[in-house]
């Protein structure tokens, strides 16, 4: 078996989807079938309009261990194949989580490394177990994280937690890599799935017009893709919005909005 990536509504709110990470006896270790998955099953997510957040986790105690290293001999050594796993099948991946036009909520425990860790690193929110280790350790087998995984990573974890990670092959607790800026929580192993929940069911209940507004500015700041001329000159498009229009009539009224 190479392993599944599946995906769910969350039960009782339908806004919300969940894809689990699933290969049995390698602490998910993402495998090239599971990669083009990803992108898939994102892909899918992204064109669902009544979809407002998605919740991405791994099965049995873990997130993500990395790569399948078995299936590494059948391609690593030769550049064209190489360079088309790294670029097409785990950039897709990556991407697709990158793209998806709703938040994505990451909930992690036990391992995530390697391609854990760079999955992660895609997400907007992320939530992590008191268990959970955190690392990039491909130095080990010699050879260089991909440039874009590298600039993904090093954005979401900082460039000096990534020097750390890739030269000494640093291993680090959920408690560091919430010191370090990563993490938005880190709770007991127990609430991990609750606590998840709960943040996707909070994104939901808010104007999901807005949500993906802020998601795809947040994107272009951080890309550096857009000037902060185009950025400004499409900002208040959405003035005469519904979901403006309740916001303020709910805040004026004192109760609740209702999006």
């Amino acid at each position: 078996m190479a392993g599944q990536v599946t995906t769910h509504g969350l039960e009782g709110h339908p806004t919300v989807a969940v894809v689990t990470l699933s290969h049995p006896g390698k602490f998910n270790a993402m495998s090239r079938s599971m990669w083009r998955a990803l992108a898939e099953v994102f892909g899918g997510l992204s064109r669902a309009k009544d979809l407002r957040c998605v919740l991405l986790t791994g099965e049995g105690g873990h997130f993500c261990a990395g790569g399948d290293i078995a299936e590494y001999p059948a391609f690593r050594f030769d550049v064209q194949q190489l360079t088309d796993f790294h670029e097409q099948d785990v950039w897709g991946g990556l991407n697709a989580i990158r793209r998806c036009p709703v938040p994505v909520v990451a909930a992690m425990q036990g391992n995530c490394m390697g391609a854990g860790l760079e999955m992660a690193s895609a997400c907007d929110i992320r939530l992590a177990a008191s268990s959970a280790r955190f690392g990039a350790p491909i130095a080990r087998l010699g050879f260089p994280m991909a440039p874009r995984e590298a600039q993904l990573v090093a954005l979401a974890v900082g460039v000096q937690t990534a020097r750390e990670m890739l030269l000494e092959a640093a291993v680090l607790s959920a408690a560091d890599m919430q010191q370090r800026g990563f993490l938005n929580r880190v709770v007991d192993d127990a609430e991990l799935a609750q606590a998840a929940a709960d943040a996707a069911i909070r994104i939901a209940s808010l104007a999901p017009l807005t949500a993906r507004a802020h998601k795809q500015l947040l994107g272009a700041l951080s890309d550096g893709t857009s000037s902060m001329a185009e950025l400004v000159a499409t900002a208040y498009d959405h003035a005469n919005s519904p979901e403006h229009r309740e916001g303020i009539a709910a805040f004026l009224s004192k109760r609740r909005a209702v999006f």
